[in-house]
């Protein structure tokens, strides 16, 4: 865990007051002073709490075996349905997201909850297609579906969770469901298309002409990862009823939240600690995966970045001895420095779109916490 994250006494947001009807919309139930400090471990653990009994609720829905297989991924089950420590589940950004922005809207938290639910359930749908397609065999320190289960009944997981997402949204009542499942919907297309992007770049060369360019891994980034975290904040926004141009900025803060969460996730993919991650380290690099910190690092043209093009289009395997040169490589060509800049200017990029538009000044300085949450995670 990261240490508490305290909002910053400076933060700045437009304050003025709007809701579902223009005014004040419906109050949070919380009593604790707004100048509380509060902790992004909070943040996340309440909206998780408020999502979890109608994200378990849906899960209901599924054929049992698939039903066990999407639990076994959320961490709430181990193979075979027995119950699980609790100590895989994952963090619930996306749902927080969609939660805080209801509340930015001064709409309650609940008014969201449809949506949590729908974009948690295309994101444990991604990544079930994602390990198979990458080959992944642990997540959060255990096995994947594919490697638990099989390749065939993972897929048919994934394709169950997919449809059960927007079955979800569909089905919440008010005058806001078809612009919800639209946007849902395009969410979808945008992720399929960052994924095919990404597995496009593993057949492109290291160097050249042809090699991955800096603003076309941002691009992918923004589809793979942007589209969905930008798809919780606009759904929140949009389900507690903010005006369209709350809803649009909502989704920009989102994508740009997005990329900066890939890029830090690049460097756990190198230098992340297996204790924490679950993963081998320096795994990206033994898998030679395009990633932001070594695009970064090969766009120089010195002796250490030939270097390390020369490890990366080695036809052997790359031991302990070559991952640990290649990460050095990596950092001393600047790949590191550069993919930290960039999660900082999304993040910064992100706070611009919150201050742009008349936000709820508690629910905003949650937000706040989260997104320097963003730049010092472990997993």
């Amino acid at each position: 865990m990261t240490s508490p994250t305290t909002v910053p006494a400076d933060t700045a947001y437009d304050t003025t007051p709007h809701g579902p009807s223009g005014g004040g919309g419906a109050a949070r139930t919380d009593t604790a002073s707004p100048e509380a400090p509060v902790t992004a471990a909070g943040i996340l653990a309440r909206c998780r709490d408020l999502v979890r009994p109608s994200l378990a609720a849906a899960m209901e829905r599924l054929h049992p075996w698939l039903g066990e297989m999407a639990a076994f991924s959320l961490g709430w089950c181990e193979v075979g349905g027995g119950p699980a420590d609790g100590s895989y589940e994952g963090k619930g950004l996306r749902q927080a997201l969609a939660v805080l922005c209801a509340e930015a809207a001064e709409a309650p938290g609940e008014s969201a909850v449809a949506g949590a639910v729908a974009v948690e359930l295309v994101h444990t749908f991604s990544l079930l297609h994602d390990d198979i397609m990458d080959g992944d065999g642990t997540r959060r320190q255990r096995e994947t579906v594919w490697k638990a289960y099989g390749t065939g009944p993972a897929v048919l997981a994934g394709d169950a969770l997919f449809a059960l997402a927007v079955q979800t949204l569909a089905e919440v009542p008010g005058p806001h469901t078809a612009a919800a499942v639209c946007r849902l919907s395009e969410t979808l297309s945008g992720l399929v298309r960052g994924q095919a992007e990404d597995l496009l770049f593993a057949a492109r060369p290291w160097t050249g002409p042809e090699a991955v360019r800096m603003d076309e891994y941002r691009a992918m980034a923004e589809l793979k990862t942007g589209t969905l975290l930008g798809c919780a904040a606009a759904l929140g926004g949009l389900l507690g009823g903010a005006p369209t141009p709350t809803v649009t900025a909502l989704d920009q803060a989102g994508r740009h939240l997005g990329v900066a969460f890939q890029a830090v996730d690049d460097l756990l993919g190198i230098w992340g600690d297996p204790a924490v991650t679950g993963k081998p380290v320096h795994s990206d690099l033994r898998q030679r995966k395009k990633t932001y910190p070594v695009l970064a690092a090969l766009a120089g043209n010195g002796p250490r970045t030939r270097e390390l093009a020369a490890l990366l289009n080695s036809p052997l395997p790359l031991d302990e001895a070559g991952a640990m040169r290649a990460a050095a490589l990596v950092e001393a060509c600047g790949g590191r420095t550069a993919t930290l800049d960039e999660a900082r200017r999304r993040l910064d990029a992100a706070r611009a779109c919150l201050r742009s538009v008349p936000l709820d000044p508690r629910a905003a300085r949650e937000m706040e916490v989260l997104i320097a949450f963003l730049l010092h995670r472990r997993v």
